[in-house]
């Protein structure tokens, strides 16, 4: 959080400009601090300038090095802003701007000129000592993209403040996530979070989901029930998909925000509800209000502090990160991790993802099932997702098994003319084709496990067949690795 520098510190020895000052600022709001010289020289190194936005410099009755004096006006090492209150000729423009002095500040002491200054010193202060904002520790969301740090930043800035928020972006940018994160971080989250998705529910379901419904309010309605608000009573109600919402239900959701009171369904019983209020979507809600398809006023109730998040394709440099966050989430579901060469993610980073990080998931599962603890390529990835050539084409080329897998050398014995007349022969005495190529098919595939070790993705490798293909194959023969 940033720090606050409120007060004004005002040295000078013309009593009656001060008692004016004093009452101008004092007016404002703002708190200000009075020493003459003397006093300063003697008290000034014990007071504290960590709140001090302004230093006001008037006259010295004392023979001192005004330069001096005010390069000791800082904070953090870095010079204080200060106005001067009446000439110091001593000093030279060039010298005076290094030291912090930001204008001469004169009589008749106008409003609009002091806030102005003020203006002047808060937005030297900010380039002075640049705070980054506090960033909070969010589970879920993953990445260190400017754009990410900016919105940990905010969700550090509003957690513990009880407004609406609302959060803006594509479909499968991680929405709930943020609202999630806004709930673990305020003072409510010992309390329930309850999401909505607005645009799943029928639009005639919607307020009985909402409000909760007395028995009898309708048909089906066999006993009372209580809603969301009700059930998200003392922490936060998490309404996605906002933009979704029937126009006859923002009118009464507009009245549960304005008076946080409501009716069940069928009810007459006012209920009183305390919650804070957080809402998503992926629409455009400005284009709504013209086009007269949600309220304008519900609107700038929910906007209260907008949070809009990045595409991903925005924040490609996030990829492997997020590749890494899935991949653990998937190892814990019993799936074996998986590698990924460089030139798949590079492939991964030039994919444009409509669908988001949503669609990321959705690929490092399907991929995890098919190529479990294995290697990703470019050849592994779905064609949709290829976006440069296959660096290594020759591991991909269909080829005749390998000369060790050939029942010859598995004998010890090469190939030659004579074994191939003796089988010549035997096809003569008559054979049950179907059932020696069965046998045969069996030899090599337990040979190509040995090879492989027991790998059965290896083994389809060396025998030139899918991995599924393989895995059929040794069911229908009953076989298993040893």
């Amino acid at each position: 959080m940033s720090r606050k520098f409120s007060d004004v510190l005002l040295l000078d020895d013309t009593l009656d400009r001060s008692q004016s000052l004093h009452t101008c600022l004092t007016f404002m709001g703002l708190n200000c601090h009075i020493f003459d010289f003397v006093s300063w020289l003697q008290k000034g190194r014990d007071f504290d300038l960590s709140t001090i936005g302004l230093v006001l410099i008037g006259h010295s009755s004392l023979p001192i090095a005004l330069e001096k004096l005010i390069s000791e006006l800082t904070i953090n090492q870095q010079p204080l802003p200060k106005a001067l209150l009446c000439e110091w000729p001593e000093l030279s423009d060039s010298r005076a701007t290094s030291l912090g002095i930001l204008a001469q500040f004169e009589p008749p002491y106008q409003y609009d000129r002091f806030l102005d200054l003020l203006h002047a010193s808060q937005i030297y202060l900010q380039q002075q000592s640049p705070q980054p904002a506090e960033q909070v520790e969010c589970q879920g969301f993953v990445g260190q993209s400017e754009r990410i740090c900016a919105i940990r930043g905010l969700i550090g800035q509003v957690a513990s403040r009880d407004v609406s928020v609302l959060i803006t972006g594509e479909s499968g940018t991680g929405k709930e996530v943020v609202a999630r994160a806004l709930h673990q971080h305020s003072l409510r989250r010992d309390k329930p979070f309850v999401p909505v998705n607005c645009g799943a529910i029928p639009a005639e379901l919607l307020e009985s989901e909402l409000f909760g419904h007395e028995k009898g309010a309708f048909t089906g309605a066999i006993s009372s029930r209580a809603g969301r608000f009700e059930l998200a009573d003392g922490g936060t109600l998490f309404l996605d998909e906002v933009g979704d919402m029937p126009l006859p239900m923002q009118v009464k959701l507009l009245r549960v925000l304005q008076e946080r009171q409501f009716e069940r369904v069928g009810g007459s019983k006012t209920l009183e509800v305390d919650v804070r209020i957080i809402t998503a979507t992926h629409k455009n809600l400005d284009e709504m209000i013209v086009s007269g398809e949600f309220r304008e006023d519900l609107y700038y109730r929910l906007n209260v502090f907008p949070i809009e998040m990045p595409p991903l394709r925005e924040r490609i440099s996030d990829l492997p990160l997020l590749v890494n966050e899935f991949m653990e989430r998937l190892q814990e579901q019993g799936l074996d991790k998986m590698h990924f060469l460089p030139e798949a993610m590079e492939s991964l980073a030039r994919h444009p993802w409509p669908g988001n990080v949503r669609e990321l998931s959705n690929l490092l599962e399907r991929l995890a099932i098919i190529h479990a603890g294995g290697v990703i390529g470019v050849s592994e990835l779905p064609a949709k997702f290829r976006y440069i050539t296959e660096p290594n084409p020759e591991r991909y080329q269909p080829s005749t098994p390998p000369v060790n897998l050939m029942p010859e050398v598995m004998n010890g014995n090469a190939p030659s003319k004579k074994m191939h007349s003796a089988d010549l022969s035997t096809i003569q005495q008559g054979i049950d084709l179907k059932s020696f190529l069965e046998t045969m098919e069996q030899q090599l595939i337990e040979q190509a496990l040995s090879e492989s070790g027991q790998v059965v993705a290896r083994a389809a490798r060396l025998l030139g067949i899918r991995r599924t293909t393989l895995v059929e194959k040794m069911r229908k023969y009953d076989m298993a690795r040893s």
